[in-house]
């Protein structure tokens, strides 16, 4: 191990994101922890670590593959880490940042060995689109002495691609949200990114059977991303632009201000592990109506927390038939015992030590 005792790790990934921070705060406290990033720093990354425990690449890579700026830094990342001299790399999202950590590791010799945390599509999405990314995976998960996922599906899938140890716990809640707003029974929130891959149309769709039947339905869709211009023309086409507010990017105050005032939270993307905005929306006593998938059936059990949207034109009549104030004491009680973050990153840092040869 590391001088002082403690494991000496990398995170690589995007520090511009709130998901790798989040997994860096937890790590600060318990590890000599180091930070490259693709991207820049969130300016509270530049608080956990003093500038020579980080190094931003400042680049833009696209978690759909083809980054090559990102591989053109290699040298730089490669000559970084040898001086780290770490005992572990710890890359998220295993198709960009997994593939950097495995080159570096190779072509530097370094002694680290490489944990690799997947976040959904990199496993779920990428290995589908050819050849080239199915063999890029399948190497990137056999280079890994162990693996995170968050969900039991996603894990199998690793599997199934050559990984070896799977460690499957969820992306949790650093904390519990307290209950201090009062629940608007027909408000409806939706954050993900406006994106494809989500299906944000499906969420519009969606709202607009609920809003035929329900005169004080109102969607707050918060995120960005390319369709927002077309999803805000879908809209006001369907004459539902007063009840339908597109409130773009919020911090996380706001966004939890919109959880709680929340009775619905709608998320249907095409694909997707246990999704972390589900569990904060639950969290919050939300009922979440989730897209006909093997995570989102993990996260709801059998309809015992939400619904399965698979035939929209029946929706707002099983929504009406729930009882929703038992359904927010029961989500809270269910992410409370199974949705917090802090479990799982104790046995995460336990099996590192134990794989960490001394010294």
């Amino acid at each position: 191990m590391s001088l002082g005792g403690g494991i000496k790790l990398v995170l690589i990934g995007d520090g511009e994101s709130p998901h790798l921070l989040k997994w860096a705060r937890a790590l600060q406290p318990r590890v000599q922890l180091h930070a490259i990033s693709s991207r820049g720093f969130l300016p509270e990354f530049l608080q956990l670590l003093p500038d020579a425990r980080r190094l931003a690449l400042n680049t833009s890579p696209d978690h759909g593959g083809g980054n090559i700026a990102l591989l053109k830094q290699l040298p730089r990342v490669g000559a970084w880490l040898a001086d780290a001299d770490a005992d572990w790399l710890h890359a998220h999202y295993l198709t960009s940042h997994g593939t950097l950590a495995w080159a570096a590791r190779a072509g530097w010799r370094l002694r680290a060995q490489i944990a690799g945390s997947a976040w959904g599509s990199d496993i779920l999405v990428t290995p589908n689109q050819g050849g080239a990314y199915r063999w890029l995976t399948k190497k990137v998960l056999r280079a890994c002495a162990v693996t995170t996922s968050d969900s039991a599906f996603m894990a199998e899938r690793m599997r199934e691609l050559g990984a070896g140890e799977v460690m499957t716990f969820p992306f949790g809640l650093e904390t519990m949200p307290k209950q201090n707003a009062k629940k608007q029974p027909w408000l409806c929130f939706a954050n993900r990114g406006l994106e494809p891959i989500y299906r944000p149309h499906l969420v519009i769709d969606a709202f607009a059977r609920i809003a035929a039947t329900q005169p004080d339905a109102r969607l707050v869709v918060a995120n960005d991303g390319s369709l927002r211009a077309a999803l805000e023309a879908d809209v006001a086409a369907r004459g539902l632009a007063e009840r339908v507010s597109f409130v773009g990017r919020l911090d996380a105050q706001t966004q939890a201000g919109h959880y709680a005032r929340s009775t619905w939270f709608l998320s249907l993307p095409e694909s997707d592990s246990v999704s972390v905005s589900v569990l904060e929306a639950m969290a919050h006593g939300c009922v979440p109506l989730l897209s006909d998938l093997p995570a989102n059936r993990e996260l709801i059990g059998d309809s015992a927390r939400g619904l399965i949207v698979s035939a929209p034109d029946d929706l707002p009549a099983r929504m009406a038939a729930l009882d929703t104030t038992r359904l927010a004491a029961t989500n809270r009680d269910w992410v409370a015992a199974h949705g917090l973050f802090e479990p799982g990153v104790q046995r995460f840092l336990t099996r590192l030590r134990e794989l960490t040869p001394p010294k």
